[in-house]
């Protein structure tokens, strides 16, 4: 257990790079991001001073907030809840490939119903005000906004697909304004589908498919086959299992080889659900499968 935890210090102090050339997968900020608490989806700014992620410690509002911790050198430090958390919950952070926004899904008052996508300004020091996204926020839940230069891939259980929670794609307008485009074909089913994020240009996806009866969800890769994506089973990474739940994953935009992920593996081990970094999967599709496009 000593050696273990030996390990995981080392790697959530080294660099992103150094830790992804040492081993298949490093904890990301021990202590600070990945703790005893459940923590869900980290996001890095693009200048690679800022991760954001939900965590259900205390310190917000209550139950899951948004949290932010700054670069120092090579390591998170001074977390910190966001000032816009409610007593609702506030869950799974994106930048946007700019840094300019930061998007979530929220049950605050005021939305449509369930959990609603939002996106807040962020001049790299100060935060705006919440903006719901109206054109895609529907009665039901939307879930795991990731956002692109033109486009926003999200999950939904409001809009009509193959059942449960599935995969969408919506356009950004060069003024900012949201639309949708239509549902990824060929990977809904009637299970949840959530967290979805483009590889090749969105010629491939990676995302999290949840069993309902045991809650646990696992990470898939998909590719475009010129009219549908086409799965190509779970991703090899070596706790993502049927056994365990792996989620989230998110580009670090500072370092586009390696993701984020969300999971709990044997070691190094901080708490419920932790943060992981890992080297992207590099996979090659067809193109003709991204709505709108």
């Amino acid at each position: 257990m000593r050696r273990h935890l030996l390990t995981a210090l080392c790697l959530s102090l080294l660099l992103p790079a150094t830790a992804s050339a040492l081993a298949e997968f490093g904890i990301e900020g021990l202590w600070t991001a990945s703790t005893r608490d459940d923590e869900l989806r980290g996001s890095i700014s693009p200048d690679g001073q800022w991760l954001a992620w939900a965590s259900d410690r205390e310190g917000g509002p209550g139950g899951m907030d948004l949290w932010i911790a700054r670069r120092d050198g090579i390591r998170w430090v001074d977390p910190q809840p966001l000032p816009f958390n409610t007593p609702g919950p506030e869950t799974e952070p994106a930048f946007s490939p700019d840094g300019r926004w930061l998007y979530f899904a929220s049950r605050r008052k005021g939305g449509r119903g369930g959990l609603d996508l939002y996106r807040v300004a962020f001049d790299g020091q100060r935060w705006g005000a919440p903006e719901p996204l109206a054109a895609l926020n529907t009665p039901g839940d939307e879930h795991s906004p990731t956002p692109g230069h033109d486009r926003l891939l999200f999950s939904s259980n409001g809009h009509n697909a193959g059942g449960g929670l599935d995969l969408f794609a919506a356009r950004i307008r060069p003024e900012g304004s949201v639309e949708l485009s239509g549902a990824l074909p060929g990977i809904n089913t009637t299970a949840d589908e959530l967290d979805v994020m483009e590889l090749d240009g969105g010629r491939a996806l990676l995302f999290a498919r949840r069993d309902r009866a045991t809650g646990n969800a696992r990470l898939y890769l998909a590719i475009c086959q010129g009219a549908a994506y086409a799965e190509q089973g779970p991703w090899g990474l070596s706790f993502n299992s049927e056994e365990r739940s792996t989620r989230a994953p998110v580009v670090d935009l500072s370092r586009p080889a390696d993701l984020l992920v969300t999971g709990s593996a044997p070691a190094p081990k901080a708490g419920k659900g932790d943060l992981y970094r890992v080297a992207a999967p590099t996979l090659r599709g067809a193109d003709g499968c991204m709505p709108g496009t």
